[in-house]
């Protein structure tokens, strides 16, 4: 099952500079990176209700819901702004600096998250290993970039 999910984490990463050039196209039709945006999530709402139908997912218990901690809602939110800032960057800079730089940036925060088990997280300590993994992947942003 481990290397499962590897392989659709993989999967997962290789749509986002998909996504990228397809919502930047989008907001050349319909005239704003704001509104490609939320095209965007609106196609992506209507996939997921789809989908919850016809899996016949149950409802969940709004008082449960209720309970969840409030940065558990911002989800949409950091969604939202990785989707717009994706739409207005990749243009510019192009889908491989832009991914290299988001990876860069995701990998900083992912450290920081485990290190301190933030937002809900086990624990999983900063070790050299992390840190020299991260510097080597910051140096090849930096040449792919070429800052």
């Amino acid at each position: 099952m481990f290397w499962t999910y590897i392989i659709i984490a993989l999967l997962a990463g290789a749509v986002l500079p998909m996504q990228a050039a397809v919502n930047a196209q989008l907001r050349y039709v319909v005239g704003s990176s704001l509104l490609a945006a939320l095209v965007s999530f609106g196609v992506g709402t209507a996939a997921l209700l789809l989908y919850a139908a016809f899996a016949r997912l149950p409802l969940p218990d709004g008082r449960a819901a209720l309970q969840a901690p409030w940065w558990a809602w911002s989800g949409g939110l950091l969604g939202a702004f990785y989707v717009l800032t994706a739409i207005l960057v990749a243009p510019r800079l192009g889908t491989a600096a832009l991914m290299g730089l988001a990876l860069a940036g995701q990998l900083i925060a992912a450290l920081v998250l485990d290190h301190y088990g933030l937002l809900g997280l086990s624990v999983h300590p900063l070790s050299l290993w992390r840190v020299v993994g991260t510097i080597l992947l910051l140096a090849g942003v930096a040449l792919i970039t070429r800052f």
